[in-house]
Order: C-alpha cells, then sequence, then structure tokens
C-alpha cells in the first residue's frame, strides 16, 4: 500500500462547513508562508512533504521557457503562465504565441476541452463545437512549450517527454527556484510532465518570483502576470481579481486544490488541500493574507462562499485556526 503523504495525513481542519450554526462538513488543509529568504515563517500541518503543484507550476515553466529564449510580448507570457478560461482573447493569444513561431493549433498536444469560463461553455455546446486542445486551459503553456522547442530547434513532436531537452530544462529552473530536487514525475491532466516538490519549496519559488528584480527572468514573469492578470485566470475568475487588486503579489491556483501566492516583499504562501475540492482553498488563501497583514478588496471575494437552503444563505464555508 503506497504511503500517504504528510502533507495531506498531517493536514489540520482549517475550513468549516456550517449550516445553521452545525458543522457538517469540514476540509483538512497544509500551509507554508515563507519568509522572503526562503526559510519557513508559518507552517500549518507538514510543509516538507513533497506534493504536485500542478498548475502552480506554471510561472516556474515558463520561468524555464524564458532562460531558455522564449521572447514575447508581456500579455502572452502571462497566457504562458495561465489555466485560463477559453474566452475568446485568450483562445487567440494562444495562436499568436503559435504563428509567431512558424506553428498552428494543430501542433498543441494539450488535451482536448470546452472553455472553462460557464457563459463561453454554455455556447460552445448550444452551436454544437467540440472541445478543442486552443480552448482548454494550458493552451497557452503548450504554445509556449511548443514556441521555446522552436527557438532551439528542438523536437516540436516529442516536447511532452520527461527526457525531452525542454522538460530537462524545465525540472533544472524548478529545482532552482524551489530549492529541491525534484521527488516524482508524472503526467498533468493536460498531457505535459507535472514535478513534485514540497510545499515549503513552493512557497519559496513564488517568494523569489514575486520580489524579483526587473530585468531578470523571474522579474519578466512577475510583471507580465501583474500587467495581465485577467490572461492568467479570466473573467469572474479569483486568481485575476486577487493580482488586480493587490499590488505587488503573483497568485496561481492549481487543480486538486493548490494556491501558490508570492507577495512584493519575497513572502511565499503555498496551500494544498488534502481532500483536493476547490471548496476550501480561497478561504484559507483569504486567510492566510489577512493573517499576514494584506489588505485587498479581493479577499471579500475569496471569502464569501455562503450556505444555501432553499436558494436562501442558512450557513457559511469558514476558515478556522489560521
Amino acid at each position: 500500500m503506497e504511503q500517504t503523504p504528510g502533507v495531506l495525513a498531517d493536514a489540520p481542519v482549517l475550513v468549516h462547513v456550517v449550516r445553521g450554526g452545525f458543522v457538517e462538513s469540514a476540509h483538512r488543509a497544509s500551509v507554508v508562508v515563507t519568509a522572503p529568504d526562503g526559510s519557513p515563517e508559518i507552517v500549518l500541518g507538514a510543509g516538507d512533504g513533497p506534493v504536485f503543484p500542478r498548475s502552480a507550476n506554471k510561472p516556474l515553466q515558463a520561468d524555464a521557457m524564458v532562460r531558455a529564449g522564449l521572447r514575447l510580448e508581456p500579455r502572452l507570457l502571462a497566457l504562458v503562465c495561465a489555466s485560463h478560461s477559453g474566452e475568446p482573447f485568450h483562445r487567440r493569444a494562444a495562436l499568436d504565441i503559435l504563428e509567431g513561431a512558424g506553428l498552428g493549433e494543430t501542433d498543441l498536444q494539450n488535451t482536448p476541452s470546452l472553455p472553462l469560463d460557464a457563459a463561453e461553455h454554455e455556447r460552445w455546446v448550444r452551436e454544437g463545437r467540440t472541445p478543442t486542445s486552443l480552448a482548454q486551459n494550458c493552451s497557452g503553456k503548450h504554445a509556449g512549450m511548443l514556441a521555446t522547442c522552436a527557438r532551439h530547434g528542438w523536437d516540436v513532436r516529442g516536447y511532452r517527454e520527461q527526457d525531452h531537452p525542454l522538460q530537462l530544462a524545465i525540472r533544472e529552473t524548478l529545482e532552482d527556484l524551489t530549492g529541491e530536487t525534484v521527488a516524482a514525475t508524472a503526467v498533468d491532466g493536460c498531457g505535459a510532465p507535472v514535478m513534485a516538490v514540497s510545499l515549503t519549496g513552493v512557497a519559496r519559488a513564488f517568494g523569489r518570483i514575486a520580489a524579483a528584480a526587473e530585468d531578470t527572468t523571474e522579474g519578466e514573469i512577475a510583471a507580465a502576470m501583474r500587467s495581465y492578470p485577467e490572461y492568467v485566470g479570466g473573467t469572474g475568475r479569483d486568481v485575476t481579481a486577487l493580482m488586480a487588486q493587490t499590488p505587488g503579489l503573483v497568485a496561481k491556483d492549481g487543480a486538486e486544490s493548490v494556491y501558490a501566492v508570492g507577495l512584493g516583499d519575497g513572502r511565499g504562501i503555498a496551500i494544498k488541500v488534502a481532500d483536493g475540492g476547490s471548496r476550501a482553498k480561497p478561504l484559507i488563501l483569504a486567510a492566510v493574507l489577512r493573517r499576514l497583514g494584506v489588505t485587498s478588496t479581493a479577499l471579500d471575494q475569496l471569502e464569501h462562499s455562503p450556505v444555501l437552503g432553499h436558494g436562501e444563505q442558512v450557513g457559511e464555508v469558514v476558515a478556522v485556526g489560521i
């Protein structure tokens, strides 16, 4: 039997679901906040066990591409960091990346899907449109991977293989930014490799990116995400609102309930909800940011999670113990 990582097994209860004053459900999570020097400052649960950050790795992966010579205007670089909603401007930007490298939509190897954006998703269903790789939330990352390969003359067909030069470069950058050795590698939902590091490493990396000088590759990533947060998420997305309304902050959400944030002073935050459900992570993040003294109108949006009964609010989902 596989051993459950401490980041899951030792995670404390940090969220209650309250209905009519009665706690009916609870979510366990681990949280790490790192200081500007990268050392752990706050640890709730286990901070040193490996996790798959999933799409929270994307800014780190994008940094590897820039280090390898990828040159894009900021809005396109923001899309490389994105789990976008598949809105028309997202799809157009992914095509711009591909066409700038002499490539096209058919070169994408990420898993086809319908757009994440609710209105756009409904429109596609109504029109009978089928899933595409361009509409899938990782198309910006995959377009960036392809463009990086084209710049180097690397094979564009095998770019998802773990031993491809691109993926080896990503691994090297991930280990540099986190200060750790990759603990495991698997296949992400989009088909590209996903590499495991600890929550402490993720927080450390995001702190480095957020505080980086403008003339560094990390600084270029941070500037793109801050300048074009709508390209990192999309309309109505909390990750977009958080960056748009909080000066100096960079943030990236990930599947299986991961959230990573870097603050302008170099502190980093990484969250992993043990059950993988997405309901708890925005509330935990808001509570951690308030504990750190961060003020932002976006925190109200993150914290707003009513429990409904017959269409009326009868309780709420709340953070506890943070």
